[in-house]
């Protein structure tokens, strides 16, 4: 009877089973990857709904009158009170948050106080200016930082030739401080206005793209350079270089195929929030020279107090900066796959 009983505990304890396997979905979440997309997903789900929740709070926030703000101290408190309602302004803050949501969620970004167009319909038309103004300035930053950190890195590695070192990274230091609307006046003065070889106002040929695209490339190129450059300095010094060059590899070889993409690591990463601070570098720049795209119509918009422009702008700016983010965090991902499966 003992024997018995202690034959059924040990069954019902499980003790001789073998374990069983997970199922697939529960397989599927512990595989690193889905942990890391899903992370990401969830921080960009988060990080858009404070940025909708800050920007509809924008207004509010603001003291006065938006509207009234908006249409001028001459206008009659009955057009005041029409547009107010017209805008569902005189709802209650919940009630105007969940229709605020709802027409986000469909494309609805509502309707300028001082033109009476569809905030979309706005940002539309300036929305590709922008663009083709930021991509232009990075990819000419890149094409230009990387070849010029690598070869100053194999040019001073081991501590040779102090001055173009000293020459590099004091220059460096000195574009980067320089602020891009300050470099964007001084390019037209000299290049715009005393030499007349570019022109300094609006959205034309290539030729309008030269002064815009320098302001906004110097200062990350900069950085980006300076990077770079240390990054290739601590890869060059790695047992494996040593392990090729006692190969007897070529040179180009070994800088290009093995020291290079090792060293680009950091670099995408300070790449990808150079990308964010240019879209964000464009606000300025473009008001200087009186570039057609979202930078002048936020600016414009906050002195004429049309809050609705404003708001969907300041979504699309920031929305821009997230998906950049991502996009850096994936592709850092793609290359150095323990980085994710460390974070998962």
């Amino acid at each position: 009877m003992k024997a018995f009983t202690a034959g059924r505990l040990l069954n019902g304890l499980g003790t001789t089973r073998p374990p069983t396997a997970p199922g697939p979905v529960i397989g599927l979440l512990e595989h690193p990857w889905v942990r890391f997309t899903l992370r990401r997903l969830g921080r960009l789900v988060v990080s858009v709904w404070v940025l909708v929740t800050a920007s509809f709070l924008m207004i509010h926030l603001i003291p006065g009158d938006p509207v009234r703000a908006a249409l001028g101290l001459t206008a009659s408190q009955q057009v005041v009170d029409q547009r107010r309602e017209q805008l569902g302004l005189n709802d209650s803050l919940l009630i105007q948050y969940v229709r605020f949501l709802r027409d986000l969620a469909g494309g609805d970004l509502g309707v300028s106080v001082t033109s009476g167009l569809p905030v979309t319909q706005t940002i539309g038309d300036r929305l590709p200016a922008t663009i083709s103004l930021a991509v232009a300035s990075f990819l000419l930053a890149v094409l230009l930082s990387v070849p010029l950190g690598a070869a100053m890195a194999v040019l001073t590695r081991g501590g040779r030739r102090h001055r173009t070192e000293l020459t590099f990274t004091s220059a460096g230091v000195l574009i980067a401080t320089i602020p891009e609307f300050l470099l964007a006046v001084g390019l037209v003065w000299v290049f715009g206005v005393r030499l007349g070889w570019f022109p300094v106002a609006g959205q034309g040929g290539l030729d309008s793209y030269v002064l815009p695209v320098v302001a906004l490339t110097a200062g990350p190129a900069a950085v980006l350079a300076r990077i770079v450059r240390v990054e290739m300095l601590s890869v060059l010094h790695t047992d494996y270089i040593r392990t090729a060059r006692a190969k007897r590899l070529p040179p180009r070889r070994i800088h290009l195929r093995h020291a290079l993409p090792n060293a680009m690591t950091a670099g995408l990463t300070i790449g990808g929030l150079l990308l964010s601070g240019l879209v964000a570098g464009t606000v300025l720049v473009e008001n200087v020279f009186s570039w057609p795209g979202l930078g002048s119509t936020i600016v414009r918009s906050i002195l004429t107090k049309d809050y609705p422009v404003v708001q969907g702008v300041v979504l699309v700016y920031g929305t821009g900066v997230l998906l950049v983010n991502i996009a850096v965090d994936a592709v850092l991902a793609l290359l150095d796959p323990r980085s994710a499966i460390r974070e998962s």
